[in-house]
């Protein structure tokens, strides 16, 4: 028979047990059946203890004190260099792939033409495209139609949030999300600077075909509109990107409560393409259809920032329209931050 040891354990990870447990343990020899006792006690090491040796140790006091904040200027100092950090690893993940990332954008300026081509056959087919006697299809020309779909592409380019409500869904779902839940980083606000990387890397890119395509239509606007409608014009545009992305992450934080909501972003992706005058301008909507749009967010992703730049919404009414776009802004701002509060509060999260 060998000898039976049965050693009390002292860890070294953060704190000394107390000497109480540090005592010899007498052992029995299988061959004389004497006690053997310990000089040493046995001490086994964590393996990360010499790395953390040179950390403070913690103790019960050590949780029972509060942690000592930074002051406001301080925190608020931390943060931005928090956001700085999260903003310029976005942006570097957008641009490993740069040919792929070019090649894509300028794939987007393909359907251009064939719009142009459309919207010529359209209007040719209910009188003459352009000229004196030009026709006109709900207070649209040829020309301001054009116009339209091209402010239209850079409303959309804002806007336009692909794959957000899915990867917070599929997020949650396989159980991703822990990590923003251990970490001091906030995951509305992580997806938020992702997402504002990944327009800076999309605009630098796509500056230049942009120009060149507006330069080559430049005859099919009729100028550029005052100052004032301008800075409304760029105001609609960066209240559009937030309400996209919070409408968007709002409906991903529904997988909280479904498993899968692919079908239901389906509904609002159909929805949102033709609702949101993406695909025409709105005026051409039937009466009745028109009034219920005008009530509904979506018209502020695409119709709204092309209808002021062409000057389509009365001097009169601006100020109003923008403060509705700022107000549905809040509203989708204080949804998804109530839906993801409440939806941690349910999530049950297991494994490594």
């Amino acid at each position: 028979m060998g000898t039976t040891f049965a050693p009390t354990i002292r860890r070294r990870h953060f704190v000394d047990p107390p000497s109480s447990l540090r005592r010899s343990v007498a052992t029995t020899s299988a061959i004389g059946r004497r006690p053997v006792r310990l000089k040493r006690p046995l001490v086994i090491r964590h393996a990360a203890s010499d790395e953390l040796a040179g950390l403070p140790s913690l103790s019960a006091e050590t949780f029972s004190r509060p942690a000592a904040s930074p002051g406001g200027v301080a925190a608020l100092t931390q943060r931005l260099r928090l956001w700085r950090t999260v903003l310029a690893t976005a942006l570097g993940e957008r641009l490993v792939y740069r040919g792929d990332f070019a090649l894509g954008t300028l794939m987007r300026f393909l359907p251009i033409v064939t719009q142009i081509f459309l919207w010529y056959a359209i209007f040719d087919s209910i009188g003459e495209a352009t000229g004196e006697d030009a026709a006109r299809i709900g207070g649209f020309g040829f020309h301001e139609i054009v116009a339209y779909y091209l402010i239209t592409m850079i409303a959309r380019a804002f806007s336009s949030m692909p794959g957000l409500a899915s990867g917070i869904a599929k997020q949650i779902r396989d159980g991703e999300i822990k990590r923003y839940l251990i970490q001091p980083i906030d995951l509305i606000g992580f997806l938020l600077l992702t997402r504002i990387a990944h327009k800076l890397a999309y605009y630098a890119v796509a500056i230049l075909p942009f120009a060149a395509v507006f330069y080559l239509c430049r005859g099919y606007f009729d100028g550029w509109p005052p100052p004032h409608v301008m800075a409304a014009f760029v105001a609609s545009l960066v209240m559009g990107f937030l309400i996209g992305f919070f409408l968007e992450a709002t409906i991903g934080m529904i997988g909280f409560w479904f498993l899968e909501v692919s079908s239901l972003l389906f509904i609002y992706m159909l929805f949102s393409f033709f609702l949101s005058g993406h695909m025409f301008p709105l005026d051409l909507l039937p009466d009745p259809l028109e009034r219920i749009v005008e009530f509904l967010p979506l018209k502020y992703l695409a119709y709204f920032p092309a209808a002021v730049f062409l000057q389509k919404i009365p001097e009169d009414q601006l100020a109003t329209e923008m403060a509705i776009q700022a107000a549905w802004l809040t509203f989708f701002i204080v949804t998804c931050r109530i839906a993801y509060a409440r939806g941690v509060k349910r999530y049950s999260g297991f494994g490594g």
